[in-house]
């Protein structure tokens, strides 16, 4: 009789727990699902979750209480007055999201969402996809405000996480690689680069964009039809399109200038090669590699290589003022001129070609100031500096126009400003001297 009731009352207690424990699971996901909470809310789940992890003795209950253990600073979230500024919003946002609570998270979010789908018993399923479009959302900004603090590590590893909550956006994962560059955390960047390799990732898009009425800043969009919306609406105004070009010559070059970094010379330069056998119409991969051999020093191959993206692309006048820069710095100066002034044909607006065009066309002049210091004071020595005197105020002359223009396109530029004192000086103009120093 006593043993019937002691296997009696251990049933009994079995019973009470699995019924408190049923309990809980469905306080802890009242309070999970719910779109806002108060803090005393969050204290709530803490305490149910602790007890419930506590009590778990079956396989299932014990899923539960991992799960929710997890989401605490995605409750903890919810506390945040929605009509926050976004500068706020994201500022608390960063400060409960640690990169590591934030990959506990996505972890249990990926690992129920499959324990459900396995097991069938689809208990909060729906709830999650809701939910991660929101929770998203808010590790986005939190990534952005820690970026925005140059803490680009932690920023780095939490848009990593979002794209594992949602391979199908593989932006997120570009931008954590570049956060993880700007970090100079090199190992990461190169694991995230190779991802997006893996998966085929070009980054290409269409952004549709318009001019939000309220601020009259142009906002974009990726699909057409919210655009359009609220343009029909008369929120919006101007609708246009934005086309984001490929990045895939951006990542293979990033990828090489890390393994540069770490000193893997050959497995860059095979790594680059490789990419341009695999793409052979991206042009951009032409001058990532490039920048490859630039980063190398070896400029007569960044030279040849860019002179190879000009046959594809003949007016590029950033591809021409590089190759500008590059003979400039080989002392080609005759070459340089020619380049820069390739540039301005291409861009009159282009004001540091008129500014290195003018330092390349004085380059003659130091030559010509040593010659003249070295003459005597003979009759054939006076010609001569005579002669070097006239070549150089002709050489000034010759500058001057496009020092003005530098000037004209841009007032404040103070490097343009000392050019203009430097030569208005030779030339013995110090009224416009006295102009252009009063603008330092």
């Amino acid at each position: 009789m006593k043993i019937k009731n002691v296997i009696l009352g251990g049933t009994l207690l079995i019973g009470l727990v699995s019924f408190a424990q049923k309990d809980e699971l469905k306080s802890l996901k009242k309070l999970y699902t719910k779109d806002q909470l108060k803090t005393e809310d969050v204290a709530e789940f803490k305490s149910l979750s602790t007890k419930l992890d506590g009590l778990a003795t079956e396989e299932n209950d014990k899923k539960y209480a991992a799960f929710y253990k997890s989401q605490f600073p995605y409750v903890e979230a919810l506390t945040i007055n929605p009509a926050t500024t976004p500068e706020s919003l994201q500022n608390q946002l960063s400060k409960i999201f640690t990169p590591q609570s934030v990959l506990n998270m996505v972890e249990g979010i990926t690992s129920m969402m499959a324990y459900e789908k396995t097991s069938g018993k689809k208990v909060l399923t729906s709830d999650l996809e809701r939910i991660s479009g929101t929770l998203k959302q808010n590790l986005i900004n939190a990534a952005v405000a820690l970026g925005n603090a140059k803490k680009y590590g932690p920023s780095a590893q939490i848009l990593y996480a979002v794209y594992k909550l949602d391979t199908a956006e593989p932006d997120n994962l570009y931008y954590a690689a570049n956060y993880a560059v700007e970090g100079k955390d090199y190992e990461s960047a190169l694991k995230y680069y190779k991802e997006l390799i893996a998966i085929n990732y070009s980054g290409e898009a269409l952004l549709y964009t318009a001019v939000n009425k309220v601020g009259g800043k142009v906002e974009s969009f990726k699909d057409k039809a919210t655009r359009d919306k609220l343009v029909e609406i008369g929120s919006y105004s101007n609708p246009g399109v934005e086309k984001i070009p490929s990045r895939k010559g951006e990542i293979m070059r990033n990828v090489a200038l890390i393994l540069i970094e770490t000193g893997k010379i050959e497995e860059a330069k095979t790594a680059i090669s490789e990419a341009r056998k695999e793409n052979p119409t991206d042009d951009g991969l032409i001058v990532s590699e490039a920048d490859i051999y630039l980063k190398l020093n070896d400029i007569p191959t960044y030279q040849r290589l860019i002179k190879e993206a000009l046959d594809k692309n003949p007016n590029d006048a950033v591809l021409i003022f590089n190759l500008g820069v590059t003979s400039a710095n080989n002392k080609q100066y005759d070459e340089a001129e020619k380049y820069y002034k390739r540039v301005i044909e291409i861009d009159p607006k282009y004001v540091d070609a008129y500014l290195n065009l003018s330092d390349a066309m004085l380059k003659p002049d130091q030559k010509m100031v040593d010659e003249m210091a070295k003459l005597g004071y003979t009759e054939k020595d006076q010609k001569r500096f005579d002669v070097l005197k006239v070549e150089r105020q002709k050489l000034f002359n010759k500058v001057l126009p496009y020092l003005e223009k530098a000037h004209e396109l841009k007032p404040d530029n103070k490097e343009v400003i000392n050019g203009l004192i430097t030569v208005y000086k030779f030339l013995e103009r110090m009224d416009k001297v006295k102009e252009m120093k009063a603008k330092l």
